[in-house]
């Protein structure tokens, strides 16, 4: 530095430095639509959790005149039962993203559970567990889910639970899978010759390094999911009416599509928003963990 040049000074910085690898560097590279991804996750799962203290009616209401028009005081108009169109798809809406979530949480649960088990244990436990793994797997999905549905009777809670049958095995797989590679590395291996039991190593080692899989699979579905719980609420496995469905919704207003257009319409574009929010953010999701 030249004699009589004043340092430069130094800005102070009021939060901590993030580290320059792992997770925190690879938010720091992403890019504008991955964050408003993101972002839109976030501020729909919220808005959606607040949504029975905003609509202006509840999903039961009769709020004016039968199929009247979208207009200022409704902003998607009314269908045959005189109720307000805006506040039921929101309600809609807000039962649909949080299924999907129901659905993925069992399926991590159930299949995350089988996985560990299977992928730790080997031998004759492994090949069980897998082999039965397999066999709802070779199943057609939606032969099982109707299937379940049908001894069950038709309501929500019941489609949940069929949807769940379905989805725990490919969970089961990505563990599995995940678990025994992370098994056969260095530091858990030194972890096992210093003594420590199976399912301490399982827990404090190999669960961790799963994490990442099963948190881009879980993203990724939750597009997929909402299309299917939508589907089979349109084929009338969803609760019974009056209940604010998207799929159901718009299957019983199909009859008034060419005349009353909103009727039908408007919850299949609430089935379209939640799916492409969910594929967005399963995108930026996988981008951040595998990028």
């Amino acid at each position: 530095m030249a004699a009589g040049v004043p340092a430069a000074p130094v800005r102070r910085r009021w939060w901590p430095a993030l580290p320059q690898t792992g997770v925190a560097d690879r938010l720091r590279r992403l890019g504008k639509l991955e964050l408003v991804a993101i972002g839109a996750f976030l501020v729909l799962t919220v808005f959606l959790a607040l949504v029975p203290l905003l609509v202006p009616s509840s999903e039961t209401a009769e709020v004016g005149k039968a199929l009247s028009a979208p207009s200022a005081a409704h902003w998607m108009g009314i269908d045959e039962q005189s109720r307000d169109v805006f506040s039921r798809v929101l309600l809609g809406m807000r039962t649909s993203w949080f299924s999907a979530f129901v659905v993925i949480a069992s399926g991590i649960l159930i299949g995350g559970t089988i996985g560990l088990i299977a992928g730790m244990t080997g031998g004759w436990v492994d090949h069980v567990l897998m082999r039965l793994t397999d066999v709802f797997l070779a199943m057609p999905g939606p032969l099982l889910v109707l299937a379940v549905v049908s001894a069950l009777g038709p309501s929500l809670q019941h489609t949940l639970i069929a949807v769940a049958i379905v989805w725990w095995p490919f969970y089961a797989r990505i563990v599995r899978g995940e678990v025994k590679a992370i098994a056969s590395r260095s530091h858990v291996e030194a972890a096992r010759m210093g003594g420590a039991s199976r399912w301490r190593v399982a827990f404090k080692h190999v669960v961790p390094g799963t994490f990442g899989a099963v948190l881009v699979t879980a993203s990724l579905d939750i597009g997929a999911l909402l299309l299917t719980l939508a589907g089979l609420s349109f084929l009338g496995l969803g609760s019974p009416p009056p209940a604010a469905e998207l799929g159901a919704m718009s299957s019983r207003g199909l009859s008034y599509l060419f005349t009353s257009w909103w009727v039908p319409v408007f919850p299949a574009l609430g089935v379209f928003v939640l799916a492409f929010v969910g594929n967005l953010a399963g995108d930026a999701v996988r981008d951040i963990v595998e990028g």
